[in-house]
């Protein structure tokens, strides 16, 4: 779960770490993201099939309360999806 939270018209950031098994190439696809004008998130490869982050920022004109998910979907069979809940609070 990622949380952001501070004041409108001010941008928080946040990151989430993810990590292949050991011996194993991961890849991840984005699926389903419903935050759509509200959170921005990129993908970050640090380690190439191994690592990556998933770094999110809020959109400034954010107000209020908001609530949504990042889907990924993996290489893995056993956990063909990561989900990554985000929480949104703005306000004055």
């Amino acid at each position: 779960m990622i949380y952001l939270e501070g004041q409108q018209d001010q941008v928080v950031k946040g990151s989430v770490e993810i990590k292949g098994m050991k011996g194993r190439e991961l890849r991840l696809e984005p699926s389903h993201f419903d935050l759509h004008n509200k959170v921005v998130y990129t993908i970050e490869e640090v380690e190439p099939g191994k690592r990556y982050i998933v770094h999110f920022s809020n959109d400034p004109g954010l107000s209020g309360i908001a609530y949504g998910n990042l889907r990924l979907k993996t290489n893995y069979p056993e956990k063909p999806e990561v989900s990554i809940r985000i929480r949104c609070k703005f306000g004055s």
